[in-house]
């Protein structure tokens, strides 16, 4: 899976050798990938440069370059905004959180918002809720929210080998939020918890999760939400 692969720290498992063989890599990589943008129109929002520049942010986040990153994602998000590009807009939202800058949460909040709004991959829309869960703490609502919501899109919109390996790990998270939450070990306990906690009812959880979006958020959206759900496609 591309964007729920577990980090891989270059100390704790690489000498300091490998790890600077791995940096040489990305370094190459991310110059390759320069050259090729360098083809294209600079003021471009093409599916092509968007998708080139959001590769190149992940690299620069691999690197510790984390300045750089947020600079290349926040321009790729106001032009994927702009010709509606939906999920690199949303990767631009998770370069920006994994950026660690001062609206890292913000830009997280309004990730969430647009993979839930949009039907982009599904697997991303999971990351950006993990993300979440990650960042609440163990007796927070939002975290049994956000997993409940994974769980939801996951059977909403993935299909085949990719929604069974979705469902698995949704709902290993959503069980890692209950023991959080609740200490919840047994399968009766959590169905009770999940009722109690109306995680089974999308009529439910998906305001919440919207009001915790808002608080986070704190008046300062980047888009104009009303005017972006009159955009979304009728068969999502």
């Amino acid at each position: 899976m591309k964007y729920l692969e577990s980090e891989t720290f270059l100390g704790d498992s690489e000498s300091a050798e490998d790890a600077v063989k791995s940096s040489k890599l990305l370094e190459v990589k991310l110059q390759e990938i320069r050259q090729q943008l360098e083809e294209l129109d600079r003021d471009s929002a093409s599916e092509q440069r968007l998708s080139l520049e959001i590769e190149s942010c992940y690299i620069l986040l691999d690197l510790d370059r984390n300045d750089e990153a947020w600079q290349i994602a926040k321009s790729v998000f106001d032009r994927a905004l702009a010709s509606e590009h939906w999920l690199a807009a949303v990767e631009a939202c998770d370069v920006l959180y994994q950026a660690e800058k001062e609206d890292g949460a913000k830009a997280l909040a309004h990730g969430i918002w647009l993979g839930v709004t949009f039907p982009i991959d599904p697997e991303l829309s999971v990351a950006m809720l993990q993300h979440l869960i990650d960042e609440t703490p163990d007796n927070s609502d939002g975290a049994a929210v956000a997993a409940a919501t994974a769980c939801y899109i996951v059977d909403l919109r993935a299909e085949g080998q990719t929604q069974e390996d979705l469902r698995f790990f949704t709902n290993q998270l959503m069980g890692q939020v209950a023991r959080r939450h609740s200490q919840v070990e047994e399968q009766e306990i959590f169905d009770f918890w999940v009722e109690r906690m109306e995680l089974d009812d999308p009529a439910k959880f998906l305001p919440r999760l919207a009001t915790v979006l808002d608080v986070i958020i704190d008046g300062e959206w980047w888009y104009d939400r009303e005017a972006l759900r009159r955009k979304i496609p009728a068969e999502a």
